[in-house]
């Protein structure tokens, strides 16, 4: 059965859908476009791009680390430095399959990461990005991915 592309709760409008679109309504706001259009930015490796959609302040907290909450890098030249390194380590990285949700200055994405590690090594794993907004970009921005046993 076909799911609607957008529908509406109780006081927010939550839209979804999987679209190529524009990178932020008229608004400014947040949109299940802008994270459309992140996503192609990330599939295109293109950090120019992505960083476009950064607030100078924002966060991210990458799915390792040594932390709880896995890498945190914070501000825009930290955050580049750690895509890149996500690029040079995954370097043929594709996010596919994905759904986009957004409510107000709170987004959801999920999606199927592959890739081909440095040694070779085929990834291939679900995930999904906490997103938050301030002005139609990102502010924050919280991934997480399953954990995926080898066969045995």
């Amino acid at each position: 059965m076909d799911e609607p592309s957008h529908f509406a709760t109780a006081g927010s409008t939550l839209a979804r859908h999987n679209t190529e679109g524009v990178a932020m309504t008229d608004r400014g706001e947040a949109s299940v476009e802008t994270l459309t259009a992140i996503t192609a930015a990330f599939n295109a490796h293109d950090l120019d791009a992505i960083m476009e959609f950064f607030t100078e302040d924002c966060s991210l907290d990458m799915p390792r680390g040594p932390e709880p909450w896995g890498r945190r890098l914070v501000g825009k030249a930290a955050v580049r430095e750690g895509l890149a390194t996500r690029f040079a380590g995954l370097p043929d990285v594709h996010y596919s399959d994905d759904r986009h949700w957004v409510s107000g200055d709170l987004g959801v994405s999920e999606w199927l990461l592959t890739g081909t590690g440095g040694d070779g090594e085929k990834v291939r794993v679900r995930g999904c990005d906490h997103w938050e907004f301030r002005g139609g970009q990102v502010a924050r921005k919280d991934s997480y991915w399953k954990i995926v046993d080898p066969a045995t």
